[in-house]
């Protein structure tokens, strides 16, 4: 096997073939594609470098990716050269992660925890975040680095609401588990079915790609204002470039909701290697008491189990809508491995006693208070 590190953007667009294949073959999450991570990497790549890890038979067989960039962060005014997951800031990328062959992961590991510590003259700290905790593949990547005395850590990030389907599964069946909305869905999608021109519209690509697309930024920023991600304009600019591509890929749809010729609500999904994930919805306010989040919310159950997919996944947020839906939780965690005489380890305390802070914080301020400091702390970060 031969590790080689692509730090060239043009290796990164011609590795396009066979990173998909790899992503498909080894059942990876839609966060670990290449269509996403390329995107966000085009979009948040000043002050980043390139660090993918890439792995090969002598053959040139691609069996694992480990796809990191290197940055300098300052804390406290010290530097502290990190090397992270591409995607693990600003867009809610979770479960990620390497991709993998299975029958090739444990020397594939193997290989990356070596260069890792070969390479020690070139980064403080390695932070892996919004990985799925308990995941096969970390017990083998830290081993290695804390039997060469690496400080380690891993911390809980965030709840994953999900479900799955047995085959054969129908709607009916499925719904008919969820007491506590059931009886309300099935009345209000009835309600909605009587109003003139009542439809559903799923959008996957072609010329009305980029209407759904607006469509669902307006009827978000309808519903949250300013309480969201979403609504800075970096964020959107990266959906507005990377859906095209998700879309040629076959890893995206946007729903939405029409009655009597206007759109009332969308929810933007992802989808691939048989999962369904609900990435972020909008509606507008004006039809709250009519439930059309709940019923568009079902329209992507009933296609996701009718269309065979065998996962549903809510993605990050224990949100009671979620919660009446799913019956499963999935953690994401953040793993963090540092020299232990270097500025990775000053790093690490610093960004502890900035969560403990955080956390006082949130015990004591009102959300609408906090939600104005997290808008003030993502633009100080993004400048």
């Amino acid at each position: 096997m031969v590790v080689e590190q692509v730090s060239d953007v043009e290796r990164f667009a011609g590795l396009r073939g066979a990173w998909e294949e790899l992503w498909a073959r080894c059942g990876a999450p839609v966060f670990s594609s290449w269509a996403w991570l390329h995107s966000w990497y085009r979009r948040w790549s000043p002050g980043r470098r390139l660090s993918l890890l890439v792995t090969r038979e002598e053959s040139g067989r691609l069996l694992g990716v480990l796809p990191l960039y290197l940055e300098e962060r300052r804390s406290l005014g010290r530097p502290c050269r990190r090397l992270g997951l591409l995607g693990d800031e600003r867009v809610g990328s979770d479960h990620l992660g390497p991709l993998l062959r299975r029958d090739a992961a444990g020397e594939v590991l193997a290989g990356w925890a070596r260069w890792l510590l070969a390479h020690r003259p070139e980064w403080d700290l390695l932070e892996l975040l919004d990985v799925d905790a308990g995941a096969a593949w970390l017990p083998a990547l830290r081993a290695p680095l804390q039997v060469a005395g690496l400080g380690l850590q891993e911390e809980p990030r965030c709840e994953c609401p999900f479900d799955t389907f047995e085959p054969g599964l129908g709607f009916d069946h499925y719904l008919a588990t969820k007491a506590k909305r059931a009886e309300n869905y099935r009345r209000r999608r009835r309600w909605l079915e009587r109003q003139q021109g009542y439809r559903i519209d799923r959008v996957e690509g072609g010329d009305r790609l980029e209407e759904a697309l607006a469509t669902f930024f307006r009827l978000h920023r309808m519903r949250w204002q300013e309480r969201s991600a979403l609504a800075e304009p970096e964020v959107e600019a990266f959906h507005r470039e990377a859906a095209p591509r998700l879309a040629s890929a076959g890893h995206l749809r946007l729903y939405t909701m029409q009655v009597g010729g206007r759109a009332v609500a969308s929810v933007y999904a992802l989808r691939g290697n048989g999962v369904l994930s609900y990435f972020n919805a909008g509606y507008d306010p004006a039809w709250r008491d009519r439930s059309v989040g709940l019923v568009l919310v079902g329209a992507t159950f009933q296609d996701a189990i009718e269309e065979g997919f065998r996962e549903y996944d809510f993605l990050r947020g224990m949100e009671p809508y979620k919660q009446d839906w799913a019956s499963q939780v999935r953690l994401t965690a953040g793993v963090r491995a540092w020299w232990r005489d270097g500025p990775g380890a000053w790093d690490t305390r610093v960004r502890q006693l900035d969560r403990g802070a955080r956390a006082a914080l949130r015990s004591t301020l009102p959300p609408a208070v906090l939600s104005g400091l997290r808008r003030l702390r993502r633009r100080w970060e993004a400048r």
